[in-house]
């Protein structure tokens, strides 16, 4: 069990954490970031900055997790994020996919401050809630077809709720 390993002091994967943690929809985003960027993938931590989901993490970094509050204007936050982008994406010219929430300022702000239009989401993430997203991912993987992309600059965040997926048949 992911609780009797961190207790008894092991480090556990990032993703595998955060996948327990999150459920549906964090495991349909690290599907999907691992199927068509990897090597490239990266998670958004509360205090320090973008990790790969496979960097180990103890129980001690998980409660500094829990210190630090995924905030916009919160320096203990904002600034290993920022220090990882300018590391990571650089000047470099490729688009930065963001399979988080799209809505939330908390993300958006500080990564449009330093992406701006290389900023992209999958366009059909529009009016569906976590749930929603990570069953869309977790199919899009399966498929093996990558969704599209729009800039999140300047795109409609918040719109209509679309029609609800439909379950899929199991052989």
């Amino acid at each position: 069990m992911l609780a009797q390993r961190l207790r008894a002091g092991d480090a556990v994967p990032l993703g595998e954490i955060f996948s327990f943690i999150s459920g549906l929809y964090f495991r349909g985003k690290l599907a999907y970031a691992l199927a068509f960027a990897p090597g490239a993938s990266y998670v958004i931590t509360p205090s320090r900055g973008l990790l790969p989901p496979e960097t180990p993490v103890t129980i001690d970094v998980l409660e500094e997790f829990g210190t630090v509050p995924i905030d916009a204007d919160e320096p203990r936050y904002l600034a290993p994020l920022v220090r990882d982008l300018g590391r990571i994406c650089g000047a470099a010219g490729a688009e930065v996919v963001l399979l988080g929430s799209v809505a939330s300022v908390k993300y958006t702000r500080p990564l449009l401050a330093h992406l701006g239009t290389r900023l992209v989401f999958p366009s059909t993430f529009v009016g569906r809630g976590d749930m929603s997203r990570g069953g869309v991912l977790l199919r899009a993987t399966r498929a093996g077809e990558e969704l599209d992309y729009e800039p999140v600059a300047g795109a409609v965040l918040h719109g209509t709720r679309p029609a609800r997926l439909v379950p899929e048949r199991r052989p």
